[in-house]
């Protein structure tokens, strides 16, 4: 047989790439005609990041744990999920509390604010003094999930992680650890529900995105293949899509066997599974052709 190299039709003619792996993006691996290359190891030189989820109560604690580290010439993130306060909602948020960790808490070092509502020139300025080291701890919202990358950030805490999706912790979480000094995560959290609570423990037990990706997709559903609906679970008849991997793709495979000899669905044994397509996806198959 002709090498993939040298054979063009062996070749990739489309790649998808993730740097975190999502539930659609998993759900659609297991149903897609798709090869799959998993990159399962930390990059030379990281180290695996520690993690601790905290109540609201003991965030004096976590903010002498961050003196500590920023006493050490390390620098830190924290993470709140507003940009302002309002009357509707208990929820700290960034910039008052910016101003309340600079003059109360951390007043000997410098802290910083970014978030999505400033201008361009603005946020690339905080950011190139975080990553030079004249901005110790940097006050964020999620507009740093990703593209950041400073090795010297030791410390990463996240006020209200219940609020957060386990994709986005994990996200946020990747902003640290990026050199050879030991990491923590520090949640901030008061879960209520038992699926908040779920979302947290996952984050304290695990640093492996493969496993985070397939709990949210266990938690929340990967949505619609063919549609619009981008959570819950998929309306299938027999099976678990986390559960049941192996059952459903041996389904796939089978499935792709049958279309490679019936490519049409026109043969007599086919026309029940084509009817059957064709009223359940009638409305959401133009939708494949979108983009």
């Amino acid at each position: 047989m002709q090498p993939a190299a040298d054979n063009p039709l062996l070749q990739p003619h489309y790649l998808v790439m993730t740097a975190t792996p999502i539930p659609r993006t998993l759900a659609l691996t297991v149903f897609g005609d798709l090869d799959v290359s998993t990159i399962d190891q930390m990059p030379p030189g990281r180290t695996p990041i520690e993690t601790w989820s905290v109540g609201p109560r003991q965030r004096t604690k976590a903010h002498n744990f961050i003196r500590k580290e920023l006493m050490a010439g390390r620098q830190a993130f924290v993470v709140y999920p507003l940009v302002e306060e309002n009357e509707k909602s208990d929820l700290l948020a960034a910039t008052e509390e910016a101003e309340r960790l600079q003059r109360d808490v951390f007043p000997e070092f410098r802290v910083g604010l970014l978030h999505g509502r400033m201008k361009a020139d603005e946020k690339d300025r905080v950011m190139e003094e975080f990553r030079a080291g004249s901005v110790q701890l940097l006050v964020s919202t999620v507009v740093i999930e990703v593209g950041v990358d400073v090795p010297n950030a030791t410390v990463m805490m996240v006020e209200h992680a219940e609020r957060f999706g386990l994709a986005q912790l994990h996200q946020l979480r990747g902003r640290i650890g990026r050199g050879a000094a030991k990491s923590t995560c520090i949640l901030i959290a008061d879960p209520e529900t038992d699926e908040a609570k779920r979302r947290i423990q996952v984050m304290c037990e695990t640093s492996d995105g493969f496993r985070i990706a397939e709990e949210d997709l266990r938690l929340r559903g990967p949505g619609e293949f063919f549609g619009t609906r981008q959570h819950g679970l998929p309306e299938l008849m027999i099976g678990n899509i986390v559960e049941d991997y192996d059952l459903l793709r041996l389904a796939r495979t089978e499935a792709l066997d049958w279309l490679k000899s019936d490519p049409h669905l026109s043969r007599p044994e086919s026309l029940q599974v084509r009817k059957s397509l064709v009223k359940r996806f009638s409305d959401t198959m133009k939708l494949i052709e979108v983009g």
